[in-house]
């Protein structure tokens, strides 16, 4: 039996090596999450009634676990490192959620599929148009929201433009802007729901 040549076990060595390089050599992915970041305001009475958010949709552009930056009108690119922790679409009604916790003061909020003990007394539908963002701007965030009552079948509409500038050219700092837009939005959403709860007929008021 002729020996394998030398030349055969350097060049698989060489690949090998040149392959554990290249692994070695790919920056970690980094997850990101999106928080609430509302400030409660005063209000004139506490509420006492439940708010459902969601069901959340998002266009099927960013509906991954990437995060997808704006280059111009017509390309994005794809963050391979830069990645949700969890669905895009449960992150954005969990901040809402949080968001309207804190700025209607006694509602008992939580997120669609989830259930707060009893029917909601105001669901709210967030339809995202735009979910934007560029590491040399910020966030663009547009959405159609709709909240309905539970009990009198009233709903009030809306829609929500808001572009926030990041602080900084990474995407923990885009991530941010995200959320203070978020935030804008929810205050938005929750002088509606404030609005509907206080002329709501007093047979359809939340018990």
């Amino acid at each position: 039996m002729k020996p394998i040549p030398t030349i055969s076990f350097v060049f698989l060595s060489g690949l090998l090596l040149a392959g554990l390089t290249g692994c070695a050599s790919s920056p970690p992915a980094r997850f990101y999450t999106l928080e609430a970041r509302a400030v409660a305001t005063p209000a004139a009475g506490k509420a006492d009634y439940n708010v459902l958010v969601g069901p959340v949709t998002i266009p099927d552009l960013v509906d991954r676990p990437q995060m997808v930056l704006r280059v111009d009108a017509s390309r994005v690119t794809i963050a391979e490192q830069a990645r949700w922790a969890e669905p895009l679409k449960i992150a954005i009604a969990r901040a809402l959620a949080g968001n309207l916790g804190q700025l209607i003061d006694g509602a008992r909020v939580a997120t669609y599929p989830q259930a707060t003990g009893s029917p909601a007394d105001y669901q709210i539908f967030v339809d995202v148009q735009t979910f934007d963002a560029a590491l040399s701007g910020g966030s663009t965030i547009e959405l159609i929201w709709t909240v309905k009552s539970g009990k009198s079948k009233a709903e009030k509409a809306g829609r929500s433009v808001i572009r926030e500038a990041a602080s900084g050219s990474d995407h923990a700092a885009l991530v941010a802007a995200h959320e203070k837009a978020l935030a804008a939005i929810s205050r938005e959403i929750a002088a509606a729901v404030r609005d509907m709860a206080a002329s709501a007929p007093a047979s359809s008021k939340p018990q």
